[in-house]
């Protein structure tokens, strides 16, 4: 998306400056030479980040922030000051100012504070639109990802969900298989009746079967009372079925008679009870191997694999990872009671890098981790468990002597290049400078005609 950013600053050079530099960063760009002018343009809407002086005649910067973090807080604000007012800029970051810089400024450095904020504000408002579209009609709030793997699932789920056909879910251990079950049974014609969970691989061979079909008073000892079973309980809504690959073939023979003939006996008891009972099913074994193996039945496995649903580890689908982070960012924040903005280029880069063998779950415990860990603004490296960040680990580059430092940094930044597959503003990014300048020390002639003279200050 192209992001628009609001100047505000009452000396004319500094904001038209500052406009030209940041409309060769494509951005949309709007100034404005008061504080009240400044507001009045935010009122109107559609501005992602402002950058302010803090000493203005009238409205002051720190009134805008405060006008600003009252009413439209998802909008980052850096503060410009002079270095008379440092201390005033410390207090207006206590204030929810994103940062602060001092005149005369270096536009290399505010760039990337730019770039930082507005990666931020992506993330929020993607998250913002994922959050209304998935609390809306189409019931899969917890499924978030945008890849076009997760909108194979999310798609399956809106097809399927209201048939009384049986749902076989896989997937890796962590991918988020329950969530798919819970999707179903929202979005069914069932979602007011009861969503029944069994998690088989947790109960013992002799609890499952009772948990499952209930038993008579006397069935068994310690058996003082007639129990319902999961599946009596579940008449009329939706039995999930957890890990159903861990179950023993003398319980499978009991779920495959409830799915042919939708009735069973309760342990211990010979009165025959008919239900209703939609069956989502999920494993992270292979049935396919099972059956071949004679450790799971065919004929089981036929009823319950109607409908297939694969949910894809997190290793193939790492588009979704950034509004995961944000969703468990925002999570942890509240849980926390912080105020964490992100995740900074260098973490991101080695959480992408990262295979996460344990999906979903491996996630969410390294970012509840980082977050408790972080004590800045954003998660780094360092705040990362050491498996994560050390994924980031990459090749030396070598650099010979008796080069130029023109040459050298040539060498570097092609490297950087070829690591990051010629992406140039992820290449700025890591470098520290902006793409203008990466493209200048490339010799691009073209950026340095466009760009033209000095564009490390104002």
């Amino acid at each position: 998306m192209k992001f628009t950013l609001l100047i505000i600053d009452d000396e004319k050079n500094i904001r038209e400056g500052l406009a030209a530099n940041f409309e060769q960063e494509d951005y949309n760009v709007r100034t404005a030479a008061t504080g009240s002018d400044g507001l009045k343009i935010i009122e109107k809407g559609d501005i992602d980040l402002v950058i302010t002086d803090l000493r203005m005649p009238g409205i002051s910067g720190e009134e805008v922030l405060a006008k600003v973090s009252a009413e439209t807080p998802g909008i980052p604000v850096i503060i410009l000051t002079g270095h008379g007012s440092i201390d005033s800029a410390v207090d207006a970051m206590r204030h929810g100012a994103y940062d602060f810089l001092t005149k005369p400024l270096n536009l290399d450095q505010l760039n990337m504070i730019v770039k930082r904020a507005l990666e931020g504000r992506e993330m929020s408002l993607q998250h913002q639109r994922l959050k209304q579209e998935l609390e809306g009609a189409n019931g899969t709030k917890q499924m978030i990802g945008k890849s076009a793997a997760m909108r194979k699932v999310q798609e399956m789920v809106q097809k399927v969900a209201d048939s009384k056909a049986s749902v076989l879910i896989t997937g890796e251990s962590g991918v988020g298989k329950e969530l798919v079950a819970d999707a179903i049974h929202n979005l069914s014609s069932r979602k007011n009746n009861s969503f029944v969970k069994v998690h088989c691989a947790a109960l013992s061979e002799t609890l499952l079967e009772s948990e499952l079909f209930g038993h008579e008073k006397g069935a068994f000892t310690g058996a003082d009372k007639l129990q319902k079973g999961r599946f009596e309980l579940a008449h009329g809504g939706t039995i999930f079925l957890d890990e159903i690959g861990e179950i023993n073939q003398g319980v499978q023979i009991k779920i495959l008679r409830v799915l042919q003939e939708r009735e069973f006996e309760r342990v211990g008891g010979e009165q025959t009870i008919s239900v209703d009972v939609r069956v989502v099913a999920a494993t992270n074994r292979n049935l396919e191997e099972e059956v071949k193996a004679s450790r799971f039945r065919e004929d089981l496995y036929y009823r319950l694999n109607v409908i297939h649903i694969h949910v894809p580890p997190l290793r193939e689908r790492k588009d979704d990872i950034p509004l995961l982070m944000s969703n468990f960012l925002e999570e942890f924040n509240k849980e926390n009671g912080k105020s964490i903005q992100g995740v900074d280029s260098k973490a991101k880069a080695a959480m992408f890098k990262y295979d996460w063998p344990g999906n979903i779950r491996e996630l969410r415990n390294c970012m509840e981790s980082a977050v408790v860990l972080c004590s800045g603004k954003e998660i780094g490296l360092s705040d990362l468990p050491p498996s994560i960040s050390q994924a980031s680990a990459q090749e030396a580059v070598s650099v010979p002597l008796g080069l130029t430092l023109d040459e050298a940094d040539r060498i570097v930044i092609q490297a950087n290049l070829a690591a990051n597959k010629s992406n140039k503003s992820k290449t700025a990014e890591i470098l520290g400078i902006n793409r203008r300048t990466l493209m200048r020390k490339l010799g691009d002639s073209d950026t340095d005609e466009k760009g033209g003279g000095n564009e490390s200050d104002v």
